[in-house]
């Protein structure tokens, strides 16, 4: 071979090693977001979070493709089958629905769920310490408050005789836990409890008209997508209405509800985040135990007390983790 000719083809070689370098690295692995509510900060920062402690951090070595539902249950098979698709290397799902959805969907992609239910009676694990299967995640036990929270509300309101509890009817098994665990604590407080349904945006506020009418003395409102989703209308609703309410997402009380009482969501969010890092390297859902929240906020919103005309006792905001002045 001639000179010449070599070093063309040297040089012409030389050129394809970057490509063929490039073709031999991994593809950026994609998470699926899967979310029955709408996009919030108070979730998803936190659940970057909890990526980036594991090593990876969206836009440089991991992508998140996003599938929110806004609430509209019936999109949740649709979104999940193209992320199953695509296919995702591991799928978050927050909400009871999209938990099933993404269950039913595959028995092979990890799933990462966010769930305010006990998931061994919602059939996603086998039990808390050995979930079983590609399904782990997080639990806020957000149907085990509702004695804790009914309390809270008995102790600042102590002459009242009649609270009002707004549920959502779509989760029909956190929805009954939720109720019985109100009415055992009704019953031990010798307060009496009226259950109001509300499962869209309008059924809110004819629900609020509704309980309006009965002149309940304080209102709490059940943890689940759709009303943490609306936070403001809550609050809103509540002080046209003037009924003392507990709600349990501390955003709640940071846009003027009189109290909250919850696990933390920045913490549930971040733990959801570091299991969805940890499958990303390899790890087995079902060698990873479910976890509950360790931290859990009380917080009082005082000048929604004053507005109210409330005396908030001193042994409230003792205990109180922060008091919004």
């Amino acid at each position: 071979m001639r000179r010449r000719e070599f070093i063309t083809l040297l040089g012409s070689a030389a050129a394809t090693w970057p490509l063929a370098a490039r073709a031999q690295q991994p593809a950026m692995p994609v998470v699926g977001f899967l979310s029955l509510g709408s996009p919030s900060a108070a979730v998803l920062a936190p659940f970057r979070q909890g990526l980036s402690e594991q090593g990876f951090t969206e836009g440089r070595n991991v992508m998140i493709d996003y599938r929110f539902a806004h609430n509209a249950a019936d999109q949740l098979p649709g979104f999940v089958a193209e992320l199953a698709r695509r296919p995702v290397a591991v799928i978050v799902s927050t909400g009871l629905q999209a938990i099933i959805a993404a269950k039913a969907a595959t028995t092979t992609i990890p799933i990462v769920f966010i769930t305010g239910g006990d998931p061994v009676e919602l059939g996603a694990v086998a039990s808390l310490n050995r979930p079983g299967g590609n399904v782990t995640g997080v639990t806020t036990i957000a149907t085990e408050l509702g004695a804790k929270q009914l309390g809270l509300l008995s102790e600042l309101l102590p002459n009242a005789k009649r609270f009002a509890v707004l549920v959502n009817p779509i989760n029909p098994a956190l929805r009954e836990a939720f109720i019985a665990d109100v009415r055992a604590a009704a019953a031990t407080l010798r307060r009496d409890v009226e259950f109001f349904s509300a499962g869209s945006i309008r059924e809110i506020d004819s629900a609020f008209a509704a309980l309006s009418q009965t002149r309940p003395d304080g209102l709490l409102v059940n943890s689940n997508g759709l009303f943490n989703d609306r936070q403001v209308q809550l609050v809103t609703l509540a002080a046209h209405y003037r009924v003392p309410a507990i709600y349990s997402l501390r955003a709640n009380a940071e846009v003027g509800g009189l109290m909250t009482y919850g696990p933390s969501q920045t913490e549930g969010s971040r733990q959801a985040g570091l299991y969805a890092g940890r499958t990303l390297k390899g790890e087995k859902p079902a060698d990873l135990p479910v976890t509950r929240p360790t931290k859990f906020e009380f917080v009082i919103n005082m000048q929604t007390a004053r507005t109210l005309g409330l005396d908030v006792p001193a042994t409230l905001l003792a205990r109180a983790d922060e008091v919004i002045e």
